[in-house]
């Protein structure tokens, strides 16, 4: 089983401070990025139970965390819109089909 490469630490202290600070950056964004895909994971699921209730409240609370996501430019822009723009249709189909 091959590990990575240990890397080295930078000489200058500009170099140290920067690593120091990618540490809590990756650490922030790693929890985001997951944050994200709950929240979306989670309409997915609640639309394929046919809980109509469940999905529209899970898609409202989806939505804010996927715009803030956005926002902080983990994922893209777009991304994040076309993720919003699915799960939305999915959502008022189950509307209608329970109707």
């Amino acid at each position: 089983m091959a590990t990575k490469p240990k890397k080295k630490n930078p000489r200058l202290a500009s170099g140290r401070k920067r690593a120091r600070q990618d540490v809590k950056l990756n650490a922030a964004n790693s929890s985001l990025r997951s944050k994200y895909r709950t929240a979306v994971k989670n309409v997915e699921k609640a639309v394929l139970s046919g809980d109509k209730t469940k999905a529209t409240e899970l898609f409202a609370k989806m939505q804010a965390v996927v715009d803030i996501v956005a926002d902080k430019g983990i994922f893209h822009k777009n991304k994040a819109a076309r993720d919003k723009s699915r799960l939305s249709a999915k959502v008022k189909a189950l509307a209608t089909a329970a109707a």
